[in-house]
């Protein structure tokens, strides 16, 4: 799957790309994914498409189709230095399995509550011990869920003291944009200083909506917990999104140089790899 194309950054300074995948075809795939590519986009086509674009470094996010099966993208954190990533594991995983993870590249655990009809209790003792040992190794927990629900697990979090990430703005309610509960929550719980927010998915949300948001976002609670990514390869939407579009679609609301650097580098590279 080629994306490469001429250098052409749109930040002169460095570039921090927070959420991008990386996968095989033949890779163990679970029971009716929301995705299931038929190709593979390896670490050496990512690194590619990252050189062409002007990227120093990058984050590698676990995906919901293949669950806990980490194995390939953690090959790749092993691999190459410019990478870190966030892994899927279960509640019940021991502090030793995540300490090893850690020594390999992994800096936090992605939890994908979009694809759940029921979001877990969080006030129960295993979730409770998870958080715990996700904040003693001051991971974070990247978070993936429809931005109603926010509401009903950002207090869980908070007293935990992990570090938050949410993707994709937030994922507002489309009909109330700003206006939707979750994205108020959201800012909130950015002005209390643990979370931080992904500039991400324009392609799925509408490129005037985030647009709106990420302005908003400017607007209120500045720029500081807020990092740019591209969410390569686009599961889903391969022929019409390319990986400029991601940084032009963000690029196109940044008010200032000092905001731009901020976003698109600055932010990420103190949060994933410090």
């Amino acid at each position: 799957m080629a994306m490469a194309a001429a250098h052409s950054p749109i930040v002169d300074a460095l570039v921090v790309d927070a959420h991008a995948h990386v996968f095989s075809a033949d890779m163990p795939v679970v029971a009716n994914p929301r995705h299931n590519p038929d190709y593979a986009f390896t670490p050496e086509q990512y690194l590619a498409v990252m050189d062409a674009h002007g990227v120093q470094f990058a984050v590698l996010a676990a995906g919901s189709p293949w669950a806990d099966y980490n194995d390939y993208m953690i090959e790749a954190l092993r691999k190459y230095p410019r990478l870190r990533g966030t892994v899927i594991v279960e509640p019940s995983v021991e502090r030793y399995t995540l300490e090893a993870m850690a020594r390999d590249g992994v800096v936090g655990v992605r939890l994908s509550f979009i694809t759940m009809k029921e979001i877990p209790d969080l006030a129960t003792f295993a979730w409770r011990r998870f958080l715990r040992r996700l904040r003693d190794l001051d991971w974070h927990v990247h978070l993936h869920v429809d931005g109603p629900r926010l509401p009903q697990v950002l207090s869980h979090f908070e007293a935990s003291g992990v570090k938050l990430v949410l993707d994709h703005y937030g994922r507002p309610d489309p009909a109330k944009g700003i206006a939707c509960e979750g994205f108020q929550a959201m800012l909130r719980s950015i002005e209390r200083g643990r979370t931080w927010v992904k500039m991400s998915a324009g392609y799925r949300l509408g490129e005037e909506r985030v647009a709106t948001y990420g302005r908003e976002l400017l607007r209120t609670v500045g720029a500081d917990r807020l990092v740019w990514a591209s969410d390569c390869p686009f599961v889903g939407d391969e022929k019409a999104s390319t990986y400029k579009r991601t940084m032009e679609t963000v690029d196109a609301w940044m008010p200032d140089e000092a905001t731009r650097r901020k976003v698109f580098g600055e932010n990420a590279l103190k949060l994933y790899f410090s």
